[in-house]
């Protein structure tokens, strides 16, 4: 529209671009540099003889040689006004001015280039940094991070060691490392190393003296690598929708109090430990009864009956067969739902008791097991965590796999029940054993998530949204 305001963008912190009204417009080198120029004058007009000395590298010449010059800088300053002003509407004729000025050798033009902060970059910077860095932590974050996003590269690159250009280089250079260096201040006292990392280490790689830079960049790694604590791996299950993650721990599956927990059982759900024959006193189901139920065996006895009254038994064995334990078999996969505390114990049967009192499983009854353990879970799990020791390792002997291929069967059983009920439960977690932590290789679980992440790299999962 004739008349109509130009939209003009002007960007020198990184190589030089001028956009008009969105569209990117290719200037020839010279015109470039004249338009960097311009820029470096920060809105002082510069006259035509010192445009040829820094544009041209032309010092003062004859009269008639002069003029010459004079018309090639008013040719490469016609094609800046054409470029700011494609319509030649004279929308853009507030930018670029003429100006005239009296010198002691007479009248001499001048050009002076006036764009606001929201049409040059380096001016929306200096104003956006200079507010962050009074402003209160959360909004300095933000501020700061918009203001750094701005960067592309170093500052008027392509007149960079000119002595014109020398000075706002070095303030918008200095500016810059304040505005990094503050961002890694305010992210930290927000309690967020993680975001202050990458800033830190741009720090230290343009400054690679500076040992006090190298102190915070120290700090910030340990900060992040106490805030795992017993944490192993966490990743996002990388399904639309999904936002529940798969976190390994190491630790104690009885001190994950804000979780619902998985016991596993065998077929028989026995609970007997006297004498150490039928049930160990070491296995989950026996710190179940002292941790849990604080020794009362038959308060949990009385549960597990309550919940299997609706299950039909697969069989029952004989006093001559099967002399010690429970007899009467249910079928492997069977959940019991015991209410404990506002949270849920699930008590999976993936294993069977043989009648020499031994518990046996291999990796398709864990993993049928598993698929049940996930439905029930789905409809009485509150849509609490749901921590889980590693099932199949211990007595139950799945020998079939070992604890690295157990803990990836869980997570693919996991994921497969994540598609089918989308809301689960917002965390997975699968508590290891320090003690069991040593033979216990985790690289199958890390490329599960790989495989089904495009172009993670090895050893990482997706991105965990906060």
């Amino acid at each position: 529209m004739a008349g109509g305001q130009v939209h003009i963008q002007v960007k020198v912190l990184g190589p030089v671009q001028l956009e008009v009204d969105g569209v990117p417009v290719r200037l020839t080198p010279l015109t470039t540099r004249l338009l960097v120029r311009l820029v470096a004058a920060e809105g002082e007009a510069v006259p035509v003889r010192q445009l040829r000395r820094d544009v041209w590298g032309l010092a003062d010449e004859p009269r008639h040689v002069d003029q010459r010059n004079r018309n090639e800088v008013q040719k490469r300053i016609l094609e800046l006004r054409r470029a700011l002003d494609p319509a030649q509407d004279g929308s853009a004729a507030h930018v670029l001015l003429t100006e005239q000025h009296v010198t002691v050798h007479g009248p001499e033009t001048a050009y002076r280039l006036v764009l606001g902060p929201e049409e040059l970059d380096s001016a929306r910077f200096t104003a956006v940094v200079n507010t962050a860095l009074f402003a209160p932590p959360a909004t300095a974050a933000h501020r700061l991070t918009e203001a750094l996003t701005l960067i592309r590269g170093r500052p008027l690159a392509e007149v960079n060691g000119e002595r014109f250009a020398d000075l706002l280089i070095r303030r918008l250079t200095a500016l810059q490392d304040s505005a990094r260096r503050e961002l890694v201040r305010v992210q930290t006292d927000l309690g967020r190393p993680d975001l202050a990392l990458p800033v830190a280490e741009l720090i230290v790689r343009d400054h690679p003296d500076d040992l006090e830079a190298e102190r915070t960049l120290d700090a910030l790694r340990a900060a992040l690598r106490a805030r795992h604590g017993a944490e192993l791996l966490r990743h996002r299950v990388p399904l639309p929708g999904q936002r529940a993650d798969v976190v390994l721990v190491r630790g104690d599956l009885f001190e994950q109090a804000d979780c619902n927990l998985v016991v596993g059982f065998t077929d028989t759900f026995d609970t007997e430990t006297d004498e150490d024959i039928v049930i160990s006193r070491d296995s989950v189901q026996s710190q179940l009864v002292d941790r849990l139920f604080k020794g009362d065996r038959r308060l949990l006895d009385e549960k597990l009956r309550a919940g299997l009254r609706t299950v039909r038994a697969v069989g029952t064995e004989s006093a001559r067969t099967k002399p010690r334990g429970r007899r009467v078999r249910y079928p492997v996969g069977t959940t019991v739902v015991v209410p404990l505390d506002g949270r849920r114990i699930f008590a999976t049967a993936y294993s069977r008791l043989g009648n020499d009192l031994v518990a046996r499983s291999g990796h398709e009854e864990l993993r049928s097991s598993l698929d049940s353990l996930w439905a029930s879970v789905a409809v009485h799990g509150l849509f609490k965590p749901v921590a889980l020791p590693l099932l199949g390792s211990g007595l139950a002997r799945v020998t079939d796999l070992d604890r690295g291929q157990l803990i990836a069967l869980i997570v693919d059983s996991f994921m497969d029940a994540c598609r089918r009920y989308p809301a689960l439960t917002p965390e997975l977690r699968v508590v290891v054993r320090p003690e069991d932590l040593a033979t216990t290789d985790l690289t199958p679980v890390e490329q599960r998530f790989h495989d089904l992440v495009p172009g993670a790299e090895p050893g990482r999962g997706p991105d965990r949204a906060e």
